[in-house]
């Protein structure tokens, strides 16, 4: 079986947030960035999941600017086998991801899709 596990770049959850100062949005300049911790949970369940015999190929997919693909190598290193971004420098909104994940689910026909609960930056889900 194939697993597709979704991972979003994140302010790292260690870091403390700033707001920009005319108020618009985070400040992201010099903000060390990491992957969703709920996203790293989906990773590690879909390892078990190959460790057990049960999933034979982990792809591992993100949607966002070039640096996601920083993410993307945390989750190899993790242990998934590939990884896909959909490269974008525009601010995606939670309908828009989740069109370009059904995109990706229908070219890859995995049998499981695995994604985290929620992101730590927006609350989206």
């Amino acid at each position: 079986m194939k697993v597709l596990v979704a991972v979003k770049r994140v302010v790292d959850a260690n870091v403390k947030v700033r707001v920009k100062a005319d108020g618009s949005a985070v400040e992201l300049a010099n903000v060390k960035m990491a992957m969703n911790p709920f996203d790293e949970i989906a990773v590690e369940e879909a390892i078990r999941l190959k460790e057990a015999g049960k999933a034979e190929e982990i792809i591992v997919v993100s949607i966002g600017p070039q640096q996601a693909q920083e993410t993307l190598r945390t989750a190899l290193a993790m242990g998934a086998d590939r990884a896909i971004l959909v490269k974008t420098d525009e601010q995606t909104e939670p309908l828009g991801v989740a069109k370009v994940l059904k995109g990706v689910v229908e070219a890859e026909k995995p049998g499981l899709v695995i994604l985290g609960k929620q992101a730590i930056d927006d609350d989206s889900n």
